[in-house]
């Protein structure tokens, strides 16, 4: 009968992958913002400021109305431009009343060039005339993704009462939208070709001057200041933040970037079940090699700096004759906390043959004399 062996222990994080991050800072970061607030993709809060207070959000709002036209209208639908999203000024692709554009366009126009007479002719469309049923729509997902702090009064961000969000939903927001294939597309560009052929830039400075962003939504207006949410991403770890209400644009981009910076500063990647260990080395019996016992292939998980994570081992300790290579025993997981990391079989990592009947023979003879020597003496 087979003995099991259950090992739980820490796991020293001995094995980074790709390029190791610098000494995480102890303190959290102090940003020039009004509010701020960052999470790892683990779910871990990093650092925040006032991050649940209520402020105006500008055209961080843009996140929602992009991702609310994808859920109630195709990318190939063709939007006729209204006379009222054509007149609505401020961050504009100058459309005209009567032109068409897809509903693609539209979108990447709302969200490159954060052109608020898109953002309106999305919120028409889709409201059926009404900007206002557009609205609700907004308000409805915002409660179902959570978002506690935030209110929408309409669909491209500027200044209006109630119209509100935090730090910390914006975040929230950012990277629920970053998930949706065709908006972290659009958000990872730096410039917008309609098909009329005019392009216009990003309002995003850091996607086109710093290497680790993924991408975000800028905004600013009166009321919000200069704020931005956005993602940034090294060596396989992302990070989400967020800054809202900077006094200028180059306070913002400073901001956002110290802040994402810290973030990525706080992990590292780790080999956290690795191909090239033997977890267990098994008997076999009558003699026969030892067996260990080992993970089909590694494991690699992003883990913050510092974090202590528990692996538990539950494998045989012998092993009945035939084993054959990759024959499945045992079993390894990796926890922080009660989060399951990672997990993975345990597999013979060589075959082993049957004694025989002349080896079992041989190995009874030799535990025989054994035992008799040892009563003699």
């Amino acid at each position: 009968m087979r003995a099991l062996v259950a090992v739980v222990a820490l796991l020293a994080l001995v094995a980074p992958v790709g390029v190791p991050s610098a000494d995480a800072q102890t303190a959290e970061p102090q940003i020039a913002a009004a509010s701020w607030y960052l999470v790892g993709e683990d779910g871990s809060v990093l650092a925040r400021g006032h991050a649940s207070r209520p402020r105006a959000m500008a055209s961080i709002t843009k996140l929602m109305t992009a991702v609310v036209a994808l859920e109630q209208a195709q990318l190939r639908d063709v939007v006729r431009i209204t006379p009222s999203a054509a007149g609505l000024g401020e961050s504009t692709v100058y459309l005209r009343a009567g032109e068409e554009l897809t509903v693609a366009d539209l979108i990447r126009a709302t969200l490159i060039p954060s052109a608020n007479d898109a953002a309106q002719a999305l919120a028409l469309h889709v409201g059926d005339g009404s900007s206002d049923r557009f609205v609700d729509l907004m308000n409805a997902k915002a409660e179902e993704l959570g978002l506690s702090d935030t209110n929408f009064e309409n669909a491209h961000g500027l200044d209006e009462s109630g119209h509100v969000s935090s730090a910390r939903d914006a975040t929230a927001l950012v990277r629920y939208a970053l998930g949706v294939p065709f908006i972290r597309d659009s958000l990872s560009r730096s410039t917008l070709s309609l098909p009329d052929g005019t392009t216009f830039p990003t309002t995003d400075d850091l996607l086109v001057s710093w290497g680790p962003l993924v991408g975000g939504k800028t905004g600013h207006t009166r009321d919000a200041g200069w704020s931005q949410a956005a993602a940034a991403e090294r060596a396989g770890v992302t990070v989400y933040g967020t800054v809202l209400g900077a006094d200028t644009r180059g306070t913002r981009n400073d901001a956002l970037r110290e802040l994402l910076e810290y973030g990525l500063d706080q992990y590292r990647r780790v080999r956290v079940i690795d191909a090239s260990r033997a977890y267990v080395t098994a008997e076999t019996g009558y003699g026969q090699p030892d067996v260990d016992l080992v993970a089909p292939r590694s494991v690699v998980r992003t883990v913050r700096n510092g974090k202590s994570l528990v692996e538990r081992v539950v494998a045989p300790t012998t092993l009945a004759l035939p084993v054959t290579k990759g024959q499945v025993v045992g079993r390894v997981e990796v926890y922080d906390g009660n989060r399951l990391v990672a997990s993975s079989n345990l597999a013979a990592a060589e075959s082993v043959e049957d004694a025989g009947f002349i080896a079992k023979a041989r190995w009874y003879a030799t535990q025989t004399m054994g035992n008799l020597w040892e009563i003699v003496s």
